[in-house]
């Protein structure tokens, strides 16, 4: 098995984009098992399930994904009582990218964050945000799903 990386920029966003209404979108329960420079997530979108393995920080990190079943998923879940988010995702298509647009529920509303995965570095550096995008958040810790999971909202300012 190959080593897999993700190139990852994350953002606030400070509104809504018109195109919302026009894209997919799937609801997503996400739980940790474990956390920390290592995390092992578990995640559902009501079609698929899968167990995700990242190290690393940053723009940059290591990944390895596996598709399990949903009985599978459903015997793991307990694990992550105490470290849970659900959001719904859209994809937004922009330019020759995705924007993945995360809406939270429960105690993590009103957080609204988007991510785009680019393929190497530097078409990360070059990449402009839209305007609905607020502040950057890739390295801020505070706004790792595991830490959204594990500690909560980090307070406004």
């Amino acid at each position: 098995m190959s080593t897999t990386y993700e190139i990852e920029r994350k953002f606030l966003v400070t509104k809504l984009p018109e195109e919302l209404g026009a894209t997919s979108s799937k609801h997503l329960r996400q739980g940790y098992i474990t956390t920390g420079e290592t995390e092992v997530r578990l995640r559902h979108n009501g079609a698929q399930a899968t167990l995700t393995c990242k190290k690393g920080n940053g723009l940059k990190r290591q990944e390895q994904e596996i598709k399990i079943t949903d009985e599978q998923f459903e015997s793991l879940w307990p694990l992550t009582e105490k470290s849970r988010i659900e959001k719904t995702r859209y994809n937004i298509p922009f330019q020759d990218l995705t924007i993945e647009l995360d809406v939270y529920h429960g105690v993590h509303e009103p957080l609204l964050v988007a991510e785009v995965e680019f393929e190497d570095e530097p078409q990360s550096q070059a990449f402009a945000p839209p305007d609905y995008f607020g502040p950057e958040v890739t390295n801020d810790f505070r706004y790792k799903n595991q830490s959204l999971a594990t500690k909560g909202l980090p307070p406004t300012s």
